[in-house]
Formats: structure tokens, C-alpha cells, sequence
């Protein structure tokens, strides 16, 4: 015979559907994140991450980096800086240093 629920009982069973909607919340939120994350990435590429002029790409010792077309400045994308500096002396060895 069914009997009715303890008190304790209804507090697990509160707590088990309180975890349950807080882990899909957290997952919904985590997926919103990434959108967030992608979209803002498809919007800022080939863009200066100083002023956010278009970036014109210039070769330079056989690598391209990325030249901003308003402010001038120089980007390099992930092992470029290593591939441009083959010895350790001057300016970029310092910089490749410095950011190793």
C-alpha cells in the first residue's frame, strides 16, 4: 500500500530535479557561449585587433603575415614568428624570446 511521501523523500526527489535543470541550463548556456564565441570569430576575421580596419596580407621572407590597412600594424598568426627569426640575434630574436 502507497503510502505518502516522506519529507525527506520529497526533498531528494526536489534536489534530483533541481541537478537535473541546472545541468541543462549550464549546457544550454555552454552552447550559447560557443555560438557567441563562433559568430564573433566569423565577424573579426581579417579584421586588426587594434582599430578593426581590413588586414592586407604581405609577404614577407616567404611567410604572409597580416598588415592593417589603417593603422598600420603588423600581425602574426600562430609559429610565424618562428618560422621569420632562423637565428637569435637581432630585434626578433629578442621579441621571439621575450614571447617563447
Amino acid at each position: 500500500m502507497p503510502g505518502k511521501p516522506t519529507e525527506q523523500e520529497d526533498e531528494y526527489f526536489a534536489r534530483l530535479e533541481f541537478e537535473r535543470k541546472r545541468k541543462v541550463l549550464d549546457e544550454r548556456e555552454a552552447r550559447a557561449a560557443e555560438d557567441v564565441r563562433r559568430h564573433t570569430l566569423s565577424v573579426v576575421r581579417g579584421r586588426c585587433p587594434k582599430c578593426g580596419a581590413d588586414l592586407i596580407p604581405v609577404p614577407y621572407r616567404g611567410i604572409e603575415l597580416d598588415k592593417c590597412s589603417r593603422c598600420q600594424g603588423v600581425w602574426l598568426d600562430f609559429g610565424e614568428l618562428d618560422q621569420i627569426v632562423t637565428d637569435d640575434a637581432g630585434l626578433f630574436g629578442s621579441l621571439r624570446r621575450i614571447f617563447s
